[in-house]
């Protein structure tokens, strides 16, 4: 098999026990939920990708959500044999759930890891009892880390997440809340600031006035922080916003970001396929009907066009520390890569980027400008693609 046949696959749980005020995901409350319905929904769904995307080798499968950790760990079984029986697995095949820290879901930890799971990714989000409070979370510090204590002891590897930049917060409190956070030796941090999201609780309390975020400079100083004491701590950024010990890097999220190709089943997950991007329906109700009577819960299916294609690859393979490789995003594009030269070399002469024969990446101290870089990079005419 060669990389270009290798394919990941995001499954999609829309549900949570209660929304958080930042959080715009595609994720829902209801009282109840009929597992076995959903179970069987899930494995027609994925049945429809299989059969469309024939050949390929299975290199990694993310639950993502909502909170997957709510889902039964029969329905994790049944959904990655599916999978497995669709598509030859990779031999280090990666298979993240993504969880929350709550006691009760950490009882079901070593169950989901029987049924295949071997990396989780815990939604710690802070390690402070007031910031947890402020971000609408169920738990506290101390039942947080008991669960990443037992994610440890289940799982061969874990990641967990924190958010930065919330309103108030000092230089002082995130760098120690972050040494704790490195203290507990596991391989990856997900860490991000704190932003505004239409249609989320905060974007109406800050709307109202009763919420404002660090300024850009203060922001700034904590993302330059973030990234100076996990790289010496052995964790150095490979992405944005993610951080990890050489060869711990989330496979599955790189497949993104290296815009390889994904099958997305669930509500309101997106796929790759080729050219090709599919939507599933978002509603949990309106994409379980649509399965039902379709065979499986696609709401649009788009063609891409090879422009679009190549400013898709540059823009997402800009985020990674490795860059990206100008003649795959010129291939993509049609033979001829969306890229204002003229601005890549203002930018290198300003140490912001580097062009290295025909890879293109950001610098260290390009990563805070990211997105007035990408905004120059890209060709004018393809900008608002």
């Amino acid at each position: 098999m060669t990389a270009a046949a290798d394919l990941a696959l995001y499954v999609h749980w829309p549900f949570c026990v209660s929304k958080c005020p930042y959080c715009d995901f595609n994720s829902h409350v209801r009282a109840s939920v009929d597992q076995e319905t959903w179970r069987a929904a899930l494995l027609r769904d994925l049945s429809h990708e299989a059969a469309l995307l024939p050949g390929r080798q299975l290199r990694s499968v993310f639950f993502g959500g909502g909170t997957p950790s709510l889902m039964p760990p029969e329905t994790v079984a049944a959904v990655l044999d599916a999978a497995v029986a669709a598509w030859p697995a990779a031999d280090d095949l990666e298979i993240t759930l993504e969880a929350n820290p709550s006691s009760v879901e950490a009882a079901r930890f070593a169950d989901l890891a029987r049924a295949g799971v071997n990396r989780v990714s815990l939604g710690l989000q802070s390690l402070d009892d007031a910031a947890l409070r402020f971000l609408g979370r169920a738990h506290g510090v101390e039942e947080g880390l008991a669960a990443l204590d037992v994610a440890q002891r289940a799982f061969p590897r874990v990641s967990f997440d924190l958010i930065y930049a919330l309103p108030g917060q000092l230089a002082r409190s995130w760098d120690e809340e972050l040494a704790r956070a490195l203290s507990f030796g596991t391989e990856h941090l997900s860490l991000y600031q704190l932003t505004i999201e239409p249609g989320t609780r905060f974007a109406t309390e800050a709307a109202a006035g009763r919420l404002s975020i660090p300024d850009g400079d203060a922001a700034a100083d904590l993302f330059e922080l973030t990234r100076e004491r996990t790289a010496a701590a052995g964790l150095p950024a490979y992405e944005t916003s993610n951080h990890a010990r050489p060869g711990a890097e989330s496979r599955h999220n790189l497949a993104y970001w290296r815009y390889d190709d994904y099958a997305g089943v669930g509500p309101g997950a997106h796929g790759r396929r080729g050219g090709v991007a599919t939507l599933r329906r978002r509603k949990p109700e309106n994409w379980l009907a649509a399965v039902e009577r379709n065979g499986h819960g696609i709401e649009r299916e788009d063609v891409l066009d090879p422009t679009t294609r190549g400013v898709e690859a540059l823009l997402m393979g800009l985020r990674l520390s490795e860059g990206v490789a100008l003649r795959r995003v010129a291939a993509l594009a049609g033979g001829d890569a969306p890229v204002d030269l003229g601005a890549v070399r203002r930018l290198e002469r300003q140490g912001l980027i580097v062009l290295e024969g025909e890879r293109l990446r950001v610098t260290e101290a390009g990563a805070l400008l990211l997105d007035g870089i990408l905004a120059q990079v890209v060709r004018p005419k393809t900008v608002a693609v």
